[in-house]
């Protein structure tokens, strides 16, 4: 069956992260993504001729076709505008006023197209104060204030890898908003531009924590709530082996059966809730933990039901939800599933990326509409 989003026809502009994570969400659920790359030549010199990571290798070219097209020439500028005419959705990722310079800004393609959606990711967003800085996950972290939360007591801030900014703040808040302009663009034949920022999206992942800084119930001060590594009880701790259990028994009733599971007298230790006591906590909790392996400890508490996991590698991630299908392995790379998963119109299973670039008077035929 094909995916949800079979018919939708998207043109991207090559770019780097977050742009080609949202043409790989799109293409997962049955999109028809063609991805506008620079002449071979021209890509050569980009990356220094050296270039060991492969299209191949890179998971989000999943599902992705490409064209070759100089949009520094007249001619490039001219098939993109012949092909946004019969796409759904343009793609681009530069920094403000880019395409404009180069004759595809908004302008130009909803002239060519009035239901297009034209959709723009960036770090800061087309009219910020900082729409023209330079900027990657970490400055978008700590921009949102985000990135201050994330340290224990007195340590200093560590990004999530570039998960937040990139990925969720940036490729996944895109996809959401072409589909959502995609579905009232066919109800009203009408286009927009759909303006991602990166900072917007980290910002909006903090919603429900705004909540609670304003009811008191989260402090600034990082490394001291019970979400960010502050409460004994959702932390992180070593075992024997020097692997990590991670655990987020925050409930009663989750926190009863984390005991149960440590196998030691817990009778005369501090009370969950006791925060002056929580030091104290804490260092019962290492103690006991420190007694086993990690893979001692998941076989303990996987038949328990107290929120307790071990702090596992992607192989092993793999491995142990092989069931899910959590990922695949594909020429020598992890490929994880499209999500989410659909009773009716099922995403395409991860395959490696084509290579071969399509010609593009063929590919302007097959998209022509009747």
């Amino acid at each position: 069956m094909p995916g949800p989003l079979e018919g939708v026809r998207v043109l991207a502009l090559a770019g780097l992260g977050p742009g080609p994570f949202a043409s790989m969400l799109l293409a997962d659920l049955g999109a028809d993504v063609v991805r506008v790359d620079r002449p071979p030549h021209r890509l050569a010199r980009a990356l220094g001729q050296t270039a060991e990571f492969t299209a191949r290798q890179d998971v989000v070219n999943r599902g992705t076709r490409s064209i070759a097209l100089d949009l520094k020439s007249s001619e490039g500028v001219s098939r993109v505008l012949e092909l946004a005419a019969e796409a759904d959705v343009f793609m681009e990722g530069f920094r403000p006023g880019v395409t404009e310079r180069l004759g595809l800004g908004p302008e130009a393609l909803l002239q060519a197209n009035a239901r297009i959606v034209y959709s723009r990711l960036t770090g800061f967003g087309q009219d910020s104060e900082f729409a023209a800085t330079a900027g990657h996950d970490i400055n978008y972290l700590a921009e949102s204030g985000a990135l201050h939360s994330m340290g224990g007591e007195g340590l200093r801030p560590k990004p999530p890898l570039n998960l937040l900014g990139d990925y969720a703040g940036g490729g996944l808040l895109a996809a959401f908003g072409i589909v959502s302009a995609v579905l009232r663009a066919r109800t009203t034949g009408e286009g927009q531009v759909v303006d991602a920022g990166m900072v917007d999206g980290v910002a909006l992942l903090t919603a429900k924590l705004q909540g609670l800084r304003a009811a008191g119930l989260l402090s600034d001060l990082p490394g001291t709530n019970f979400i960010d590594s502050g409460a004994p009880f959702y932390d992180t701790y070593k075992c024997s082996d020097g692997r990590y259990l991670a655990v987020g028994a925050l409930e009663s009733d989750f926190y009863r059966q984390f005991l149960s599971g440590l196998g030691v007298d817990t009778d005369g230790w501090p009370d969950q809730n006791d925060e002056s006591s929580w030091p104290e906590l804490r260092r019962r909790i290492s103690e006991a933990v420190k007694e086993r392996t990690m893979r001692e400890w998941a076989g303990i508490f996987d038949s328990l039901d107290a929120c307790v996991s071990p702090v596992l590698t992607f192989d092993e991630a793999a491995q142990r939800h092989h069931k899910r299908g959590l990922y695949a392995e594909l020429d020598g790379a992890l490929q994880p599933a499209p999500a989410p998963r659909f009773s009716r119109t099922p995403a395409r299973p991860p395959a490696t990326p084509d290579e071969n670039l399509l010609d593009v008077g063929e590919l302007l035929a097959s998209w022509r509409r009747s």
